[in-house]
């Protein structure tokens, strides 16, 4: 073999290597953001879960606002209604996804804001429990879109920079979307007593 043979072989081998660990190393982070995305779709499941435990306990109540359980059961079937798999992760579906979530948040909300008028309601030990319960999950919820948002990060840096890009083109790796505020949630709400 001559030298420059030799010289090629030798080039074509590191470029062969740094590409199967390039490709590696995109499926290691794919497959974190699909962990990620389930993590953040198991913690809408448990407040999906805990809704109708909760409905029950507010029906138990006399005289209780028939449209507001209403709302809270379309809204569940809404939310529960769209899934994502982790190659549809775009921006534009996380958004439909997310706004089936934040209408089921709103009225669980109005939900929580009309028990008020109902003592006997808010003296039930099954409904605070329920409602603490509801608290930690929404608070999970948030805990894991930052995750998400996070491993998402790492994931998109891999993909876009150079010369990991030329990898992931060729392997039909795509930036994957991030958890985004709603519109709703760049006003502040106003409190009024």
């Amino acid at each position: 073999m001559s030298k420059t043979t030799l010289i090629v072989v030798a080039v074509l081998l590191i470029l062969g290597m740094y590409g199967c660990n390039t490709y590696n190393g995109l499926v290691g982070k794919d497959e974190t953001v699909n962990s990620a995305w389930a993590n953040v779709q198991s913690a809408y499941q448990r407040r999906a879960d805990l809704i109708p435990n909760l409905v029950n306990t507010v029906q138990g109540a006399a005289n209780f606002e028939k449209g507001t359980l209403t709302a809270v059961i379309e809204a569940r079937s809404k939310a529960t209604g769209i899934t994502l798999k982790p190659d549809q992760l775009t921006p534009e579906n996380i958004q439909k996804f997310q706004a089936a979530q934040e209408q089921l948040s709103g009225t669980l909300s109005r939900l929580l804001v009309s028990v008020e008028q109902y003592p006997q309601l808010k003296a039930n030990q099954n409904f605070l429990d329920l409602q603490a319960q509801l608290e930690g999950t929404e608070n999970r919820i948030k805990v894991e879109r930052d995750n998400f948002n996070g491993v998402v990060k790492e994931y998109n840096q891999s993909v876009r920079t150079f010369p990991a890009s030329m990898f992931a083109g060729m392997f039909g790796f795509q930036s994957k979307g991030y958890f985004e505020a709603s519109q709703a949630a760049q006003t502040a709400p106003t409190v009024k007593f």
